[in-house]
């Protein structure tokens, strides 16, 4: 252990743990490794500390741990291959950014570093940043601090440990507003390492799911139907031998095994109570299955789970949902693949103007489009007799028909909208804003603006089987866009002028 004065901390020493000088590495396994130690170090220096704390150890001192950090620097205005959207920075410099769980993040940072050790001929260097670990995310999803009792009420956490610090998980730099320091680093990835564990720790509150069980590729819904079919169909891939799906994970981190399909027992949730948000997850062995969130309704839970769930850096998202068909031409059951949206949503517009417009990934329409096909046995021309392709309109407002509709309808005409819904506009533009591909499937329900309301009773027999047919197509599509490269699948739409290297 070393010690330090601190001027902010008064006359108290504070304690460190001892990580080690600067490195650099031209193995991205390695330099893997080394995060994994100094991270290791410095949690389990905090963690240790908090159970002197407890059991009254501790000194009259302050304990304080580092986040691990990862830089490179290169001299060179030297270009690289102009089709990568990421693996690379934009001119010479230094770039670095802290670190946080590298052994849930392995994979993503060895084929990160991979790419820059390619694109510029780098080594890897792997420090200690100057940024202080919270007490609270030494602890994995929060165990071991907000369940301890008899807590002295004389000496405060805060007295004793580092709390979250807010300017330190912000999203200035996915949001591109980001003020570099002359002489300071510039970042290499979108997101702090507090601004991660941040989001990490809601995850795990609002889903009711590990982080470590969500897959690369996302469905979000907001009806309990299609998690029952997505339950009941995750055990029918269990149990076929040619896909590389391996276990079903639900709220409470219940996991599922080919083995228990096999059983007769009842598999039941393991809470009980659950998650206002909850997750599923068909796991592969390489993260490249599918997680479906029931996210429940509304533009603010579609933009909080997604601030969320876009730290892991999934490969795509997709939203699978129900809207108001808005032309007469629609049947009960029809399939909307949104090209364009209209934000009426509100709750992004602090973060992306609502002037910036969010255009349509070519990779996830052709998907989901193809998804379509195979599913509904149609193509070509007939495919349009139950699917339209055109703008979607999201709005804040669930009884909007309660109000005057003159407004509304004609700003909803004016924008060619064919559907209506309180989500997709949301999630495809926290999409854009947070570099993940997105992409929307709606069916209609109601036709409002037709004298076809969403009630009990009045669905179709048509609506019931596209509805079925909606979860399978939503899983064909993410399937379809799996078989790609990530490079592939990570538009350079997402990309911004100045962007990090990180994708």
């Amino acid at each position: 252990m070393k010690y330090y004065s601190d001027s902010a901390d008064g006359d108290l020493p504070v304690h460190t743990p001892e990580t080690g000088e600067f490195e650099e590495f031209s193995s991205a396994s390695k330099a893997v490794d080394e995060l994994c130690h100094r991270y290791e170090t410095s949690t389990g220096f905090l963690r240790n500390r908090f159970d002197d704390f407890v059991a009254g150890r501790t000194q009259n001192a302050r304990y304080r741990a580092f986040y691990p950090d990862t830089r490179i620097t290169t001299t060179s205005f030297a270009s690289v291959d102009s089709r990568l959207s990421y693996g690379h920075v934009s001119g010479p410099g230094t770039f670095s950014t802290t670190i946080t769980r590298p052994d849930l993040y392995r994979h993503y940072l060895e084929h990160q570093f991979k790419l820059l050790m390619e694109n510029h001929g780098v080594n890897i260097g792997v420090g200690t940043s100057r940024i202080p670990i919270p007490l609270h995310f030494a602890f994995i999803e929060g165990t071991g601090v907000d369940g301890v009792s008899g807590l002295s009420p004389e000496t405060p956490l805060r007295d004793v440990f580092d709390a979250p610090n807010l300017i330190h998980t912000d999203d200035s730099i996915v949001n591109g507003e980001f003020d570099p320091i002359p002489g300071e680093p510039a970042p290499l990835a979108p997101f702090t390492a507090p601004r991660i564990d941040y989001s990490l720790h809601r995850l795990a509150h609002y889903t009711g799911t590990s982080p470590q069980h969500f897959q690369n590729f996302i469905l979000f819904t907001n009806y309990q139907f299609y998690v029952d079919g997505f339950k009941a169909l995750a055990r029918e891939k269990l149990l076929d031998n040619t896909n590389d799906y391996v276990e079903l994970v639900e709220p409470g981190n219940k996991i599922t095994c080919a083995e228990d399909c096999l059983s007769d027992a009842e598999n039941e949730t393991a809470l009980s109570r659950m998650p206002q948000m909850p997750a599923y997850h068909l796991k592969t062995a390489d993260r490249s299955g599918i997680t479906l969130i029931n996210i429940g309704v509304g533009p603010s839970n579609a933009k909080t789970i997604t601030d969320h769930v876009a730290v892991l850096r999934p490969h795509a998202w997709i939203m699978l949902g129900h809207c108001a068909g808005l032309r007469n031409t629609q049947s009960l059951g029809d399939y909307v693949l949104a090209h364009g949206y209209v934000r009426e949503d509100h709750v992004l517009d602090e973060d992306i103007p609502i002037s910036v417009p969010i255009p349509p990934l070519a990779e996830v329409q052709i998907a989901l489009e193809h998804a379509v096909a195979h599913i509904t046995g149609l193509s070509g021309y007939e495919l349009k007799n139950v699917m339209r392709t055109g703008t979607v309109a999201t709005i804040d407002n669930r009884n909007w028909e309660l109000r005057d509709q003159k407004g509304p309808v004609q700003r909803l005409s004016q924008s060619r909208a064919i559907a209506l819904d309180m989500e997709s506009a949301t999630i495809a533009a926290n999409g854009f804003r947070l570099r993940v591909p997105y992409g929307t499937l709606l069916c209609v329900s109601d036709k409002p603006l037709h004298g076809e309301l969403e009630l009990p009773g009045m669905a179709s027999q048509f609506y019931k089987s596209q509805v079925d047919r909606h979860l399978l197509i939503g899983i064909n599509a993410l399937e379809l866009l799996r078989e790609m490269p990530p490079e592939r699948l990570h538009s350079r739409k997402l990309r911004a002028f100045d962007e990090t290297a990180f994708q």
